[in-house]
């Protein structure tokens, strides 16, 4: 009967170290599934939405391909640039996508404001600026701001720049 007794006590404590065998187990799973859901949730979903962003964007883009809007050439400017280390010069010629014939006729009648708005914005940008592409991007969102700040009604859909060349002396 010890012998009997002793069996069941080794049972009982070989038991013991299998429970928490598995309920170690059973933590870890869960500690694994919860990470995995966090990951999903904080990391993956985000860069699903930057890449739905970016799809959005492109297809955007392509709208505005498909409606070309009426293109006037402004005209070609050369400025001094705001480099105080060297003299340095900006040669560019802008385009504006305006949206139908009536805009067209207002930019003609103002052009000489349109022309002096873009001259004193160039003047005022540093070849530092402009060397990037995100520099030369902001350059045209200043444009396209201070044109429709021009016109009455607005109308100017874009702006392009067919030559951009910055020269040092």
């Amino acid at each position: 009967m010890a012998e009997e007794n002793k069996e069941q006590e080794e049972q009982q404590q070989g038991g013991g170290k299998k429970k928490l065998i598995i309920l170690l187990a059973v933590i870890l799973l869960l500690l694994g599934g919860g990470g995995g859901a966090a990951y999903k949730f904080l990391v993956l979903d985000k860069q699903n939405e930057k890449q739905e962003d970016k799809a959005q964007k492109i297809q955007e883009e392509i709208r505005n391909v498909e409606n070309i809007g009426i293109m006037f050439e402004v005209g070609t400017f050369v400025v001094n640039l705001a480099d105080r280390d060297a003299d340095r010069y900006l040669k560019v010629t802008v385009i504006l996508e305006i949206e139908n014939e009536q805009v067209k006729q207002e930019v003609e009648k103002r052009l000489p404001q349109i022309k002096d708005s873009i001259t004193t914005l160039l003047f005022t940008k540093t070849s530092r600026e402009l060397k990037t592409a995100e520099g030369v991007e902001r350059l045209k969102e200043e444009i396209l701001r201070r044109v429709n700040a021009i016109l009455p009604l607005g109308g100017v859909k874009n702006v392009y720049f067919t030559d951009f060349v910055i020269q040092t002396a």
